[in-house]
C-alpha cells in the first residue's frame, strides 16, 4: 500500500522577505483592510514592492482581496483593500488552549476523568461523521483495515491533521504529523484515547496508539493489525473438565489421552 502524501511545505522565502510579510499581516490585523498603497506609507517601501509581498500572501492564503463599498479611485473603480483570512489570523498567538484547559480542569473538578472523557467523544463525534463517510465509501473496494487507514489518512490530512498511512510487516500504521489539542492532551490523556477508539471504529479493528505527540513524541502513531499470511491457529481445545461440564464429548485424542494417564 502506498503511503498518503503530507502537504507539502511552503516554498521556502528568505529572511527579509518573511519578515516584511509578518509585518504586513500583523499591520492588517491592527488596522484592518487596507490598500497596496497604505501598507506602503506604513512600511516606508514603494507601492510596487509591497504589491509582490501581497500576491504571495494572496497565493499562501493568509490574505485576501477585497472591493469595500465606498472605496473608489481613478475613473470610479473601487479601491483593492486586502484583508486577513482566517488562515492569516491562525499565524498569531491564540488563548484557545488555555481556555480549553480552564473548562476541562473546571469539568474534571466537578465530574471527574469520566465526565472529561464524554467531553471529548463529544469534542471527536464531528470529526469521526466526517471521515466516516470517506471511509465507507472506500469499504466498497476493501475491508482490511490497513486499506480503510488509508483512506482515514487522506480525511484526517483534510480535517489538518497531516496524516498518513503505509503498510509494515505486521499490518499497517497510521501516523499523524499534526495534534490540533497536544498542549491540552498532555494534560488530559482522555483526548488522546477517544481519538484511538474513533480510529479503531473507523478502520474496522482493535487498534494500539504506539506515541503521541502530546506525550512528546514527534508524531502519533497507531498501528493497525493485520491478518498475518498463513496463520491457521485454532482456538484451543477445551479440557476434558470443560467437556464434562457442557456435556459435550471430547475429541478422540483426548479421550486417548485420557485413558493413557488412568492407573491400571
Amino acid at each position: 500500500m502506498e503511503s498518503s502524501a503530507v502537504p507539502s511545505a511552503r516554498p521556502s522565502v528568505s529572511p527579509d522577505d518573511g519578515r516584511t510579510r509578518d509585518r504586513v499581516t500583523g499591520l492588517l490585523l491592527e488596522h484592518g483592510a487596507q490598500t497596496a498603497t497604505e501598507l506602503a506609507g506604513r512600511l516606508g517601501v514603494s507601492p510596487a514592492a509591497v504589491r509582490r509581498h501581497l500576491d504571495s500572501l494572496v497565493a499562501e492564503g493568509r490574505i485576501a482581496e477585497r472591493a469595500l463599498p465606498g472605496s473608489v479611485r481613478g475613473r470610479g473603480r473601487p479601491a483593492r483593500h486586502f484583508v486577513l483570512t482566517d488562515a492569516g489570523r491562525a499565524g498569531f498567538p491564540h488563548a484557545y488552549d488555555d481556555l480549553a484547559l480552564t473548562a476541562l480542569r473546571f469539568v474534571a473538578a466537578h465530574g471527574g476523568p469520566d465526565a472529561v472523557r464524554d467531553v471529548a467523544e463529544q469534542q471527536l463525534a464531528g470529526l469521526e461523521e466526517r471521515c466516516s463517510t470517506a471511509v465507507e465509501r472506500a469499504a466498497t473496494t476493501s475491508t482490511a483495515p490497513v486499506d480503510r487507514a488509508q483512506v482515514l489518512a487522506e480525511a484526517l490530512t483534510a480535517e489538518g491533521y497531516a496524516a498518513s498511512a503505509s503498510a509494515i510487516s505486521s499490518g499497517g500504521q497510521l501516523c499523524q504529523h499534526h495534534c490540533p489539542v497536544a498542549h491540552v492532551a498532555a494534560e488530559f490523556p482522555q483526548l488522546c484515547e477517544a481519538e484511538t477508539a474513533v480510529i479503531g471504529r473507523l478502520v474496522g479493528t482493535h487498534v494500539q496508539r504506539l506515541a503521541t505527540i502530546a506525550h512528546g513524541d514527534g508524531i502519533c502513531t497507531t498501528h493497525i493489525p493485520g491478518r498475518v499470511p498463513g496463520n491457521t491457529s485454532r482456538a484451543p481445545r477445551p479440557s476434558p473438565d470443560e467437556q464434562a461440564a457442557t456435556g459435550r464429548p471430547a475429541p478422540s485424542h483426548t479421550r486417548r489421552s485420557t485413558r493413557e494417564r488412568t492407573p491400571a
